[in-house]
């Protein structure tokens, strides 16, 4: 049984978290710790709070062998956008589009 732990709405962009995923995923989760706490990027911080949550729904739920559990998902998907409007040069405006994300991270035991 897979544990997993989810952070919705978080106010980074989908593209700068994704490849911290691909680091992560299919290591074992103390490892992977390791690798994200060395890593100066802003989107390792909110994935290591949601590995570590999910480590703690592990536990809290009781799981056999909590040291070998293995990240088995990590996945990034888009959330929703703000959309602003910026004023340019002879009336015409540009879009900004300020991204979410929502994370998710499953462990396992491998």
């Amino acid at each position: 049984m897979a544990y997993q732990a989810l952070h919705k709405y978080a106010r980074i962009s989908p593209r700068k978290v994704r490849p911290l995923a691909d680091l992560i995923r299919g290591k074992q989760a103390d490892e992977a710790l390791n690798i994200l706490r060395y890593q100066p990027q802003r989107g390792a911080r909110m994935l290591e709070k949601v590995l570590k949550s999910a480590l703690g729904n592990a536990e809290d739920r009781r799981a056999v062998n909590v040291h070998k559990l293995k990240v088995v998902d990590a996945r990034i998907d888009g959330g929703p956008m703000f959309k602003r409007v910026r004023p340019r040069a002879r009336g015409m405006a540009f879009m900004i589009k300020r991204r979410m994300c929502h994370i998710r991270v499953a462990v396992d035991i491998a």
